[in-house]
């Protein structure tokens, strides 16, 4: 009975999710009807309270978004973006797979894939448009990249995975970069090939003219800057240069300070953005972290869980397409892959042993998944802003980048999972 009022409630949370209610609500509310239904009241908000001192990913997550805040007020994001942008010009029948590349790189360092988009959209789209290209497929190769952020250590599913395999943060990028990278490659050279296929790939004629940015001055020193903590950590955790083997919180920092020297603005007002963007990132992201806790805490109490990993052990050859599809499809369909994802490598991922799979294997390949699967949402807000620069409907942009992504994600599970 308690098996099938909890399978109900989670339903109910689907469908509540799909309906945009505010996700961290949602699962704090069904976490805490759980807990009470299954007697233990206090479970859920014991569950709260430890989600809220979660050390490890609370530094990483917030240091990040602090630090990305920094970038924005400099403006060294745009001399990053500017620069990315003025190659593009000179690519020609690559410009489509140069757009979802730079735009991956750049989402490296813009963690946000709404403010990725927004920051590089505005600049690539109406290259894009200019050089012929058709305003859905100029959108769709922007959109396309922006799963960067699965290489920055300020991801919240980094952090996760790294906890729960009891390794470092950039181990768990080491383990994925490869999958990932190759999921992007495949994208890009998949909407290459579909633009000239529909013929949207030259002949477009736009009704206004490309953004001029040439007469913004870029600074490389100013471009390089969002990419520096990245640097940093790449540098150090592979042993390249040992002084530099530190934490995400240092090498944030440090890339603050040196923005600071490098760019001469207002000390008071960056230290301002680092700790404002520290605290949006507590609010919005480490807020999901706390609610999915809760959440599962539930699940936990009616026994949800257990009858869960009881039935895939049972049926261990679903246990790589759930954690392929399970996070790609509800990401997919709500918009966002951050609440499904950390759902699952909650309560899925610690037992990837008793399934035969590695911790980090499983839960790379569940944040994967729903990161692919927001990228091709109608809903998610980084499509809502590429459709808007270009003109069009995100549902187009979202066709034009569904085989592509597939493939990306059929990619990944082969090399993650396989």
């Amino acid at each position: 009975m308690m098996l099938i009022i909890g399978a109900l409630i989670v339903l109910g949370v689907i469908w509540l999710l799909l309906k945009r209610y505010e996700s961290r609500m949602v699962l704090i509310a069904a976490g805490i009807l759980m807990c009470v239904i299954a007697g233990k009241p206090m479970a859920s908000l014991d569950a709260f309270a430890k989600s809220m001192t979660n050390a490890g990913l609370i530094t990483s997550v917030c240091s990040c978004m602090g630090f990305a805040l920094c970038m924005k007020y400099t403006g060294c994001d745009k001399h990053l973006v500017v620069m990315i942008g003025k190659v593009l010009k000179k690519m020609g029948f690559l410009l489509i797979p140069g757009a979802t590349l730079a735009t991956f790189i750049i989402n490296i360092a813009i963690p946000s894939a709404a403010g990725c988009s927004a920051a590089v959209g505005v600049i690539f789209i109406p290259i894009m448009m200019a050089a012929g290209i058709h305003p859905a497929m100029a959108a769709a190769a922007v959109k396309s990249g922006t799963y960067g952020s699965m290489l920055n250590p300020g991801l919240v599913h980094n952090g996760v995975i790294a906890k729960l395999a009891g390794v470092q943060i950039t181990d768990v990028i080491a383990h994925h970069m490869l999958a990932t990278v190759v999921g992007v490659v495949v994208a890009a050279a998949t909407l290459t090939v579909i633009a000239v296929l529909l013929k949207e790939n030259k002949g477009y004629v736009p009704e206004g003219g490309v953004v001029d940015e040439e007469d913004f001055k870029i600074n490389p020193l100013h471009a390089l800057m969002p990419l520096l903590p990245v640097i940093i950590l790449l540098l150090g955790s592979t042993g390249m240069v040992s002084i530099l083997k530190m934490g995400v919180p240092q090498a944030m920092v440090i890339g603050a300070i040196v923005s600071l020297a490098v760019t001469r603005k207002d000390p008071v007002k960056l230290t301002k953005s680092f700790f404002d963007g520290m605290g949006d990132a507590y609010a919005n992201i480490i807020g999901i972290i706390i609610s999915v806790g809760v959440f599962v805490a539930g699940l936990n109490s009616l026994g949800l869980i257990k009858a869960l990993i009881n039935w895939m052990l049972n049926s261990t050859g679903i246990v790589k397409i759930a954690a392929t599809f399970g996070p790609f499809l509800l990401a997919l369909i709500s918009g966002s892959g951050d609440a499904a994802t950390v759902a699952f490598n909650e309560a899925v991922t610690p037992h990837a042993a008793e399934f035969g799979l590695n911790t980090m294997s499983m839960g790379s390949m569940a944040s994967l998944g729903g990161t692919l699967g927001r990228t091709i949402s109608p809903i998610a807000g980084a499509t809502i802003i590429c459709a808007g620069i270009a003109g069009v409907d995100p549902m187009e942009v979202c066709k034009r980048n569904a085989l592509g992504i597939t493939l990306a994600l059929l990619a990944g599970m082969l090399l993650l999972l396989f």
